[in-house]
């Protein structure tokens, strides 16, 4: 999804400066209090990059779904944002949002894209901010994963679009899904660790798919309850 509003995904391979690093090396709470500034420096450029793109047709096909479905939950790994700001609300964001950025001594946290320079501090205790993801070894969103476990155990559909299928924990939400007995639908280009699961795979890219489902839908004339 990200990657079709013209964002690089967090393993596209690095460029310039950020070239000679792995994105797992600056993305641990041990690089950060290692050189707070250097993180900073990529993080920056990732919410420079995130502020001038904007949702595409299949986020906003998906808020869209939420408007018309019983009972719509969307779980994403993504930490753009893009799902909310296309419309989407109930939202669950595995490993947090880029638009944040919180404090590491105090409750407060800033929100917006804005340039927030090399070493940003809290304003209301001066304490160093962090950007508002979740890095390697950090744990998960407090019932977040939870929630997303809990909506896969009850779902009669689980549509699994565009994840390479290999981040736990939640690439373990599609088994729970089989499990419970709902329909399981792949969207990716090529196929996955998670293939095996699907009653259908869709090879096509996120907003192909997604319109051409949406068009069919509406076209149709169908209502789901």
């Amino acid at each position: 999804m990200s990657a079709e509003s013209g964002l690089s995904t967090f393993r596209d391979p690095q460029t310039g400066i950020w070239s000679k690093f792995r994105p797992e090396e600056l993305a641990t709470p041990e690089a950060f209090a290692r050189d707070p500034k250097k993180v900073w420096a990529w993080y920056r450029e990732r919410r420079q990059q995130l502020a001038r793109v904007e949702p595409h047709e299949g986020h906003r096909v998906l808020a869209a779904w939420e408007q018309r479905v019983r009972d719509l939950t969307l779980v994403t790994q993504n930490v753009d944002g893009l799902h909310r700001r296309a419309g989407s609300q109930n939202v669950i964001e595995l490993h947090g949002r880029l638009d944040v950025a919180r404090c590491t001594a105090c409750a407060h946290e800033h929100r917006g894209l804005d340039d927030l320079g090399p070493d940003p501090r809290c304003p209301k205790c001066n304490a160093r901010l962090r950007p508002g993801v979740v890095w390697f070894g950090e744990m998960l969103p407090p019932g977040a994963i939870e929630r997303a476990f809990d909506a896969a155990a009850h779902c009669e559909a689980f549509v699994v679009i565009g994840t390479s299928g290999v981040v736990q924990p939640a690439a373990s939400l599609a088994d729970a899904a089989k499990s419970a007995k709902a329909a399981v639908i792949e969207i990716n280009p090529q196929a996955t660790p998670l293939s095996h699961l699907a009653d259908v795979c869709l090879r096509s890219g996120c907003r192909e798919a997604l319109t051409a489902i949406e068009a069919a839908w509406t076209g149709a004339g169908n209502v789901m309850g």
